[in-house]
């Protein structure tokens, strides 16, 4: 019989971690730091990225390794955030070009008159 954890989910979570990057056909290294880099993506919390920290270490990361991938993932968001904060302005600037307000992308959705006289 096993013993008992004082961190049963984080176990399980760390383990088929590890199971993950035992099945699939992405090197080790890879693996880990495209899933870490996707957890920065998400805006994961802090505890997601416990779970990673065993498989990094038998995928022979280090620090500097994760620092630098994450580094990379930080710069492409923030281009991505970039872009997409220009096309709003330039679709709220010229609203015949974006369409409907509330069709746009990030634009407020708005209630029929219908819902909202329901509501009372």
């Amino acid at each position: 019989m096993a013993a008992r954890s004082d961190t049963p989910v984080l176990d399980t979570l760390a383990a088929m971690t590890v199971d993950s990057i035992e099945r699939c056909g992405v090197d080790g290294r890879t693996l880990v730091l495209t899933r870490l880099a996707a957890l920065a993506a998400m805006d994961a919390p802090a505890i997601s990225y416990l779970a990673h920290v065993d498989p990094a270490l038998k995928a022979n990361l280090t620090a500097t390794h994760i620092t630098e991938a994450l580094g990379i993932t930080i710069a492409l968001a923030e281009a991505e955030a970039e872009a997409m904060a220009e096309a709003e302005a330039r679709s709220r600037s010229n609203p015949s070009a974006g369409g409907e307000p509330s069709k746009r992308r990030g634009a407020p959705r708005t209630r029929p008159p219908a819902a909202v006289n329901a509501r009372r």
